[in-house]
């Protein structure tokens, strides 16, 4: 993808998320909508996206890039996770949990795919999924009990979040599908097209909307700023030194740094406000990391690509 190309692409997703800001801003999108909204996307827009990417022809490479992928991802939970253990000690206990939170779970869901997509194709939503089973299997686990820490945390209801998550069985029926490569029903397909196509425009509806939920003036502060240098810097670079080690193709490279430098997820303010923790601190960096994200993201791939071209060329050999 030229420069050009990733420009437009990046205009055209900031339309869209202006476009739900306004109608968020109108009450045209209440709370209620985009609880809604986010529902669907969750539970079936996204899980359509994600079947539809597997629906290729069966790749020894593409399956090797997977692996590696999946490697690299557990590789950078295991990082977030052993940061979380020291990093915000300093923090009160509420804004203490939401940056944990923060740190693990990037809004890779609304914002990562469709760029993914954008980006690299049906491929790049292929390894988005693959890379994000790790966070979500944190992000379900360990990444609740942040906000219910001192609470009876039920395992078995746990296992079953992780395991069943509609986002996790698309990958299960659409790995399944790409190996065995079964012919399903035209009417199957279409479905799954013309739902997973929605994709783009209503996460980005979504992203629009978190954006209107912190005042702009209230949002810069010393703690969003530091947050956001780790959210959207520094994690993607150890992110790129990882696949560098592993040796990522470079699509999978590029897929990797761009998911890692996603901005905090927005289930951050849910959750917060669920659990009596810092809900307006929550909102402010998730509203601070989205607004800022996106020539991060942007440098981090195209960085990423070169760096990895001339490491291959100049030190590997």
């Amino acid at each position: 993808m030229s420069i050009l190309e990733l420009g437009s692409l990046q205009l055209t997703l900031f339309a869209m998320m202006l476009i739900g800001a306004l109608l968020k801003k109108k009450d045209i999108i209440d709370e209620n909508g985009k609880k809604c909204l986010s529902d669907l996307c969750i539970n079936v827009v996204i899980p359509c996206n994600i079947f539809k990417s597997c629906l290729i022809e069966l790749d020894a490479g593409v399956l090797k890039s997977c692996e590696m992928l999946l490697v690299s991802a557990v590789v950078m939970q295991l990082l977030c996770l052993a940061l979380n253990r020291f990093l915000f000690d300093r923090y009160d206990p509420q804004r203490k949990k939401v940056l944990q939170y923060c740190t693990i779970v990037p809004m890779s869901d609304f914002l990562g795919n469709p760029i993914a997509e954008g980006i690299y194709n049906e491929v790049g939503v292929l390894y988005t999924s693959i890379f994000l089973i790790p966070m979500r299997i944190v992000m379900w686990s360990v990444g609740t009990t942040y906000f219910v820490a001192g609470e009876t945390v039920e395992k078995k209801k746990l296992i079953k979040n992780v395991l069943t998550h509609p986002c996790l069985v698309a990958i299960y029926l659409g790995l399944l599908c790409m190996v065995t490569q079964v012919q399903l029903p035209s009417v199957i397909l279409n479905t799954v097209k013309y739902i997973g196509n929605c994709n783009s425009a209503l996460t980005m509806f979504i992203v629009g909307t978190i954006l209107t939920d912190a005042p702009l003036k209230s949002i810069v502060s010393r703690d969003t700023v530091k947050f956001s240098l780790l959210r959207l810097a520094l994690l993607p670079a150890a992110a790129l030194g990882v696949g560098l080690l592993l040796h990522l193709e470079p699509t999978a490279l590029g897929v990797s740094v761009l998911m890692t430098g996603m901005p905090a997820g927005a289930t951050a303010a849910i959750f917060a406000a669920k659990y009596g923790s810092d809900a307006p601190f929550a909102a402010r960096n998730v509203v601070f990391t989205t607004l800022f994200h996106a020539d991060a993201a942007a440098v981090g791939v195209c960085g990423g690509i070169k760096t990895s071209f001339l490491f291959d060329r100049f030190v590997l050999r």
